[in-house]
């Protein structure tokens, strides 16, 4: 036999088997390997990409502090008239009775009203008589004293946040009640305080008390939107408003919320039966925890007739602060000085815009300066 042809043979098969074992063994291994990555498509632009935006916040996140404060001196500005005719009055030195009949017409167009028109013309004679001056800085620093004098800028103006216990001993939230008559703006300064209260970082809930009119609850449920604030709500129009609060404070003191405000209907402080209605909601909300505020929301626009509700109000259900609004719809002015004289009920909050950061907590200082300096 020729080995020589056998071993070549052999060397052959060997040759074939092998590399068709290695072949299978390859195509295995490729099998188990992940795919490879694909090659992202190249645009025919040369220009960078654009990141994806960022998704906006789900709410409103409030305005800095310093714009704030800038559109605030702006809105109060537009009420300091009278303060610049009674300095210009004032400047031209020894004055006659012309002169203070002129300045009394000026406080009593401004909405000051006759008490407070009085009390501050007394005080400005009497100062200006002692000091025996004429010169212009010196009757404007005068004024200015003197209406501060008159606003009181050292009263207490915060709202009373505490929390409280309930009737059935557990803490309960502070609670807010909010009352005024028709158009004067309650269920916006509603929304417009929860933010206010939210930046504060309170836990906050809102109840639509408003159940007469048919677009407050769902108003107010949009202002819980834009806030991030749960409301409470009926689904009944026309149902029971002291239903609406009672369940509003029960669900605010289970879900541990720090404060609860109720927005209520408007209602003409002439009409017996519906400020009676006020101090049911009252009631009945006092059944689960203690109503810590009432604020009495006001229209600036509406002048002394807001010292008048302010009073009934008050003796219907003890009004514990009141918030201006619309105080940029005026160039008067004045009733806000009337309002803040009128202890003890403070002017706690002053909307000067249509804005959502346009409710701000009142600044006597502030308001002073911008009535005598613009």
């Amino acid at each position: 036999m020729d080995y020589s042809l056998l071993f070549y043979i052999i060397a052959a098969l060997v040759v074939v088997l092998g590399g068709g074992f290695g072949l299978r063994t390859l195509q295995r291994r490729r099998e188990q390997l992940p795919p490879a990555p694909t090659r992202p498509e190249i645009s025919a632009s040369t220009e960078p990409q654009e990141a994806e935006p960022e998704p906006a916040s789900q709410y409103e996140t409030p305005e800095s502090l310093p714009g704030r404060m800038q559109r605030l001196r702006s809105r109060l500005a537009g009420s300091g008239s009278f303060g610049r005719t009674v300095l210009a009055v004032l400047s031209r030195g020894d004055l006659s009775e012309a002169d203070w009949e002129e300045i009394e017409d000026s406080l009593l167009t401004a909405d000051l009203g006759l008490e407070v028109s009085t009390e501050l013309m007394d005080k400005l004679r009497t100062q200006l008589k002692v000091l025996d001056t004429s010169d212009p800085a010196t009757a404007k620093q005068v004024l200015r004293q003197q209406l501060l004098e008159l606003v009181g800028p050292d009263m207490d103006r915060s709202l009373n946040l505490e929390p409280t216990q309930g009737t059935n001993g557990e803490p309960a939230p502070a609670a807010i009640l909010m009352v005024g008559v028709n158009g004067t703006g309650k269920t916006t300064t509603c929304g417009k305080l929860a933010r206010v209260l939210v930046a504060q970082d309170k836990q906050v809930l809102m109840g639509a008390a408003d159940t007469f009119r048919a677009a407050a609850a769902e108003q107010l449920t949009t202002w819980g939107q834009r806030v991030g604030v749960e409301v409470v709500r009926s689904d009944k129009e026309g149902a029971d408003p002291a239903s609406v609060a009672f369940d509003a404070i029960k669900q605010g003191q289970a879900a541990g919320v720090d404060v609860v405000l109720v927005d209520t209907a408007g209602r003409l402080q002439n009409k017996a039966g519906l400020m009676d209605e006020l101090g049911k909601i009252k009631r009945v909300m006092e059944k689960i925890a203690p109503v810590g505020e009432i604020l009495l929301v006001l229209d600036a626009t509406t002048g002394q007739n807001g010292m008048r509700q302010a009073q009934v109000f008050s003796e219907a259900v003890g009004v514990s602060g009141i918030v201006l609004t619309k105080l940029d719809g005026t160039a008067k002015g004045g009733v806000l000085a009337a309002l803040a004289s009128s202890r003890p009920i403070p002017v706690r909050y002053i909307g000067v815009g249509e804005k959502i950061d346009d409710l701000r907590p009142f600044d006597a200082r502030a308001f002073v300066d911008a009535l005598i300096d613009n």
